[in-house]
């Protein structure tokens, strides 16, 4: 590297070192931040694949194809939401194409996309079911839950979430869908900011 005062590479006097220097960091942060958010997407893959094997039964039904061991999981009909949520798998493509060729613009439709089709089902899945977890919650020990109009899954190869409701089970996924969006959005705004001071206001397509 060139001094202020030492020799200098052809073509340049040695005045600027300070952008080479500002250019090297944020080069690094950008291939940490691509790596996390490549880990995030992974793990939202596998929560989609789990809502898949929940939205089976429906999706069996709509094909008109019968499976006995399939009918026999009692599973309750999905909602709107939980559908819409398996659209946010699209916006993944669009994150790793992004992150692959430094794309600004589509990092940030990547963002708006989890946002949309992420974040916001499971805000309204939280906001159902508070409802009955609430009243879970606040139930004695002594009251059973068959006499009550929560919501439950009766589970026939699972005894051992026999007598959660429904609703308790989507909070469990609710965490963790939104803990893997929080920190992709936290991670390809990381990238954005770095991509911007890095190239200036050039949005590359």
């Amino acid at each position: 590297m060139a001094s202020r005062n030492g020799p200098t590479v052809q073509g340049t006097d040695g005045t600027d070192f300070n952008f080479r220097e500002r250019v090297a960091p944020n080069h690094q942060i950008s291939l940490i931040n691509k790596s996390r958010l490549r880990y995030c997407i992974f793990f939202h893959y596998l929560l989609f694949f789990v809502m898949l094997i929940k939205l089976a039964p429906d999706i069996l039904d709509r094909l008109d194809i019968f499976i006995l061991e399939v009918e026999e999981l009692y599973v309750p009909k999905p909602l709107w939401w939980e559908y819409t949520w398996c659209l946010s798998v699209v916006a993944t493509f669009m994150g790793l194409t992004a992150a692959r060729g430094n794309k600004i613009l589509d990092m940030e439709r990547f963002m708006i996309g989890i946002v949309i089709m992420g974040v916001v089902p499971l805000l309204y899945c939280f906001f159902y079911y508070l409802g009955d977890v609430w009243s879970y919650i606040k139930m004695d020990d002594e009251t059973d839950i068959e006499d009550t109009e929560i919501q439950a899954w009766r589970f026939s190869i699972f005894p051992f979430l026999q007598g959660l409701p429904y609703g308790m089970l989507w909070y469990g996924f609710v965490l963790g869908a939104l803990q893997v969006h929080g920190f992709s959005l936290y991670f390809a705004w990381n990238l954005v900011k770095a991509w911007k001071t890095r190239y200036g206001s050039k949005k590359l397509q």
